[in-house]
């Protein structure tokens, strides 16, 4: 079984123009995300597929395999699933660019989850928040799932709303998801429905046209970078922990 790891980089973002690129500790937010990857074992190749020469130039400097996509891309699905068509795997892992302090153990979890049962398609992750200013953050997506495990509603809403209860924790998915090969190539043949196109969460289309996805609990620090002020949380996180400072260690 082959399983590929894809970082999906794109300049353009409406936030943050450039974000791939944002210094980090020195180094580019990109070379973070990549290396975090690498520490994976299951993965048999990790690449950064991306639609800007800039984010190209930059990881042929630090020798981390990139391959270029299209700009007409809508999101980091899409380009995934054109990298898909480019190099034959069974398993495909999504990791977002913009996820630097990803966890190895992490992206082990979602390998896991796809694999626990031979009729999942499409797996991710989910951690609880803590932060309340997260949770009322309209840029952090929130997830709702049934009593199984299976998706119901992404959603940058608080839900759900406390009208009869208080003892409900609200979760963030995480930026890191697994696909197997058929329904990636097929994801980038689907229509984007009204849902996605309202809250602009990507797997929100496989959750319109009726496919399953399975999402674990993890514990995990990950701090999505949407904002300049996110990207001034990481910075200071690396500082003040040690143990994420992956320094000259990799390449």
């Amino acid at each position: 079984m082959k399983v590929v790891g894809v970082i999906p980089a794109r300049y353009q973002s409406s936030r943050f123009p450039g974000k791939p690129l944002a210094d980090i500790c020195g180094r580019p937010m990109i070379w973070w995300v990549y290396n975090r990857a690498k520490l994976v074992k299951r993965l048999d190749e990790v690449i950064v597929a991306t639609d800007d020469e800039r984010i190209v130039q930059t990881c042929k400097s630090f020798h981390i395999p990139v391959i270029s996509t299209s700009v007409y891309h809508r999101n980091g699905t899409e380009r995934l699933s054109e990298a898909a068509q480019r190099i034959t795997a069974d398993i495909y892992v999504t990791i977002q660019g913009d996820e630097p302090l990803l966890e190895a153990s992490t992206i082990e979890k979602v390998l896991d989850t796809i694999l626990s049962e031979p009729d999942i398609p499409c797996a991710t992750l989910k951690t609880a928040y803590h932060n309340p200013v997260d949770v009322i953050n309209r840029t952090t997506p929130k997830v709702v799932t049934d009593l199984k495990g299976d998706i119901l509603l992404f959603t940058r809403c608080p839900v759900p709303y406390p009208k009869a209860a208080l003892d409900y924790t609200l979760y963030k998915p995480i930026g890191v998801y697994a696909f197997k090969r058929d329904i990636l190539l097929r994801y980038g043949e689907m229509e984007m429905g009204p849902l996605e196109r309202a809250e602009e969460i990507e797997l929100l289309r496989l959750v319109e046209h009726g496919y399953k996805i399975r999402i674990t609990e993890v514990a995990s620090e990950t701090i999505a970078v949407d904002t300049y002020k996110d990207l001034e949380r990481v910075q200071k996180f690396i500082m003040d922990n040690p143990e994420y400072q992956i320094g000259d260690k990799m390449e």
